[in-house]
Parts: structure tokens; C-alpha cells; sequence
């Protein structure tokens, strides 16, 4: 019988399970729902188990169309920066604190003081802000293991807790260049024994625990591999395998990702970059994308719009479209205006120049990779919910000069499928 990959992605509004076969192929995938996490002003986190419960039910879900028993490899994704303490036995000592909790400014100022630039461990948000802030309380003193939120499902379901992988330890301080826990940390009295250790992602570390194989109607045989983070398993789901190519988000905002051969790092533009094996992921996010768009039209608009496009027939308007004052990437500038300016009389032609403009910012945002350091620009994948728009992938093909397409699969848990089938990066 033909062996299964199961990728699991833990997210913030759901769990995703998805089968694939030997060839890459979508066997079948299932979702369960998570209730909202708790908030409380800058603070935001989960209770861990409810991320364990979610995952039992999408697998189980997923095991009434797929013969579970035939699951040779499974690999999870989580997203990056949730992280939580431990006991020896897995068990949570803390609440999961989520990807977007920042309640940790105090203990950020003191990574900044010592931290590289190029640390992706900077910010409120970053995972060792979180491990520094979790570290003071009292029930951490009976913590074993620092983890992230993939790492504690992974751990859960192998029996076996305190691995990581390159991509998901960058925000907790990791040099992924030394492929080692950076000296600086001792500055900031981090306890190196809480530390996971790190693999490659892909990496298979264990066999599935036999109670939790035989609860859920896995192998006892099958392999557990290390994750990896939802954005670097997205990628992988778009099939992006040689340098040059490129991954395109079309949401809210505007993020590029880059395969390339060297990493890439500007902190000061919020560019920084994922080890994939013996290559490399660089990637920054624009404050501009459908947010930009949506100061100006609503969804129904733009849907009523697109017919009236003319991509062969381009404005010449130069707009830079941002929702508001301020960018990161292509352009640094926390106050940059909005360019949207002469505003043409008809609203498709005001639409098409704002679709021009962002398609601008993108093609800057890859030469920017370029001149740091980024190899050529030789294709563009899709995601996002701008990707269905033929019209605008024709804009941004005309100002790319590199084909563009739009991704088959997109679903993170499809990318950890594919990890997991691959045993490592693509």
C-alpha cells in the first residue's frame, strides 16, 4: 500500500490536516476551529491544550476518507513566535503566548541592548521576549523546555519534547549563519537548558508515541519530523523550489519571499531570512497591499471595477498607495505619505493606477532584495486573495518582466505535507 505524508498546521483560527501521497499529490485535508485566544490590551495567549484537542479532531476527521495506518512521515507548522514553557514531561507550565503578544516591551529593550541588528529576535513579539517574560513567573520554575507552538504538538504526538527547528528558533534568538545558540544570550541570563534543539526542518526525530498512535489510528511506525513556521510551509505549498523563484502574498499587505542562495538581512527594513536547508528564504512585508486598496473601494467595488480594466493600457500615474502615513519595505520611512495623486475622473482608471502602484512597490521590493544580495528574479507564485484577479496578475506581470502564476495550493498545512514527504527543505 502506497505510503501517506500528513502535514498538520496549527493556526490561529483552526487546525488543517492534509494527506498527500509519494508524489506531492492532496489526498485529503480537514479542518477543526479554535475559540479566539485572550486578550487583555497588549497581552494575547491560548491555553495549549486546546491546540492539542484541535489537532486529535482534524486528524481523526481526515482518518474517515485516509487510511491513517499507512501515514509513513507527519510534520507540523505553527505560527511563528507562539511559544510556551514545558515540565520534563510535556506538560504546559504557561499559557501558549501568541505570535502577536507583546506584552514583553521591558524584556525587548534588554534583547536590544545586546542583540545583533540582524537578530530576528527583536521586538515585544519575538519569542525570546516571551521566554525572558514567561521565565520571571512562578510556575515556570518547574519548566524543563522552552517551545514553540509546532514544537509542542510535534513533542506531543512523538512523546518527545524539547526539538526545534532552524526556522521557528530565529525569533527565540538562534543564529541561523552558526546553526548555533549565540553567547549574547548569557548576557540576558537565558537558561540554556531550556533551549530546544534545533534540526533542520523535515528532519525525522521520533516515532509517534504508541498510545497516541493507537488513540488515533496511526502507525506506531510512523516518524514525527521537525516543523517549521506557517509562512516558510506556505511557501513550500506553492512548490517553489530553485533560486530566483518568488512567492507573492496579495492580503492585507504586500509580502515577498525570495529562494535564494545567501542570506539576506536588513533589519532596519524588516528584511530577514529563513534557512532552507543549505539555501536560504529572504523575505519583507510593504504597508501596502489590499489594506491600500480598501481605504478607497470596497470589496463589491473592486469586483465591479475589474471588468472595466485595461492592463495593455497603462495610467502613467506614479501612485505609492499605503492605507496610512508610514512603510517598512521596499522604502523605510515611518512617515511616508500615501501617493495617490492626480486622481482621475473615473473610478476603474483611479482603481487600475492604485493596482499599478502596488505592483510598483512589488517590483521595487524585489530589486531591492537584488541589491542586497538576492539572485535574479526569475518567476513569481501568487497567494492571496489579489492573486484571483487575471486583470492585476497582468498589471504585475507587465511590472515584474517575469512570468507570473498563481499558486495550486496555498494552504500551510500542504507545505508541511510536502516537508514531511521530502524529510527536509525543498
Amino acid at each position: 500500500m502506497a505510503g501517506v505524508f500528513l502535514g498538520i498546521d496549527v493556526g490561529t483560527g483552526g487546525v488543517r490536516a492534509c494527506a498527500v501521497d509519494g508524489r506531492g499529490d492532496l489526498l485529503g485535508m480537514e479542518t477543526a476551529t479554535l475559540p479566539p485566544p485572550r486578550q487583555d490590551g497588549h497581552a494575547i495567549d491560548q491555553d495549549p491544550e486546546l491546540w492539542w484537542h484541535a489537532t486529535v479532531v482534524a486528524i481523526c476527521k481526515l482518518g474517515r476518507s485516509i487510511d491513517l495506518r499507512t501515514v509513513e512521515r507527519l510534520c507540523v507548522d505553527g505560527t511563528s513566535g507562539t511559544l510556551l514553557m514545558i515540565d520534563a514531561v510535556g506538560r504546559p507550565c504557561t499559557p501558549g503566548l501568541m505570535y502577536n503578544d507583546a506584552r514583553a516591551a521591558t524584556e525587548a529593550a534588554r534583547i536590544a541592548a545586546v542583540a545583533p541588528a540582524d537578530s530576528g529576535a527583536h521586538g515585544a513579539s519575538s519569542a525570546l521576549a516571551k521566554l525572558l517574560h514567561l521565565s520571571d513567573r512562578s510556575e515556570a520554575r518547574e519548566a524543563r523546555f522552552a517551545v514553540h507552538q509546532a514544537d509542542w504538538i510535534a513533542g506531543r504526538l512523538a512523546g518527545h519534547h524539547g526539538i526545534s527547528d532552524e526556522n521557528n528558533v530565529l525569533k527565540l534568538g538562534y543564529d541561523p549563519m552558526a546553526r548555533a545558540w549565540p553567547v549574547w544570550l548569557d548576557e540576558l541570563g537565558v537558561r540554556r537548558e531550556l533551549l530546544p534543539k534545533v534540526l533542520v526542518p523535515g528532519t525525522p526525530f521520533a516515532n509517534v508515541d504508541p498510545t497516541i498512535a493507537a488513540t488515533l489510528g496511526l502507525s506506531p511506525s510512523a516518524l514525527v519530523a521537525a516543523g517549521t513556521t506557517d509562512g516558510v510551509a506556505a511557501f513550500i505549498a506553492t512548490r517553489a523550489d530553485a533560486p530566483g523563484d518568488a512567492v507573492t502574498s496579495l492580503g492585507t499587505t504586500l509580502v515577498v519571499k525570495l529562494l535564494a542562495t545567501q542570506p539576506i538581512f536588513a533589519a532596519n527594513q524588516g528584511v530577514y531570512s529563513h534557512r532552507l536547508g543549505e539555501r536560504w528564504l529572504a523575505g519583507g512585508a510593504s504597508n501596502s497591499g489590499g489594506g491600500a486598496l480598501l481605504s478607497h473601494f470596497t470589496a463589491a467595488d473592486m469586483e465591479r471595477l475589474t471588468p472595466q480594466l485595461q492592463p495593455e493600457a497603462p495610467t502613467g500615474l506614479d501612485y505609492y498607495p499605503l492605507p496610512k502615513p508610514g512603510e517598512r519595505f521596499p522604502i523605510s520611512d515611518p512617515a511616508l505619505p500615501a501617493r495617490i495623486t492626480p486622481r482621475p475622473a473615473e473610478d476603474h482608471r483611479f482603481f487600475q493606477a492604485l493596482l499599478e502602484g502596488i505592483a510598483g512597490v512589488e517590483a521595487l521590493a524585489y530589486q531591492r532584495l537584488a541589491e542586497l544580495g538576492a539572485p535574479k528574479l526569475q518567476r513569481v507564485i501568487s497567494i492571496g486573495g489579489g492573486a484571483k484577479n487575471a486583470a492585476w496578475t497582468e498589471i504585475r506581470r507587465r511590472a515584474l518582466s517575469v512570468p507570473v502564476t498563481i499558486a495550486e495550493e496555498t494552504e500551510a498545512s500542504y507545505g508541511a505535507a510536502l516537508l514531511a514527504l521530502r524529510g527536509g527543505p525543498p
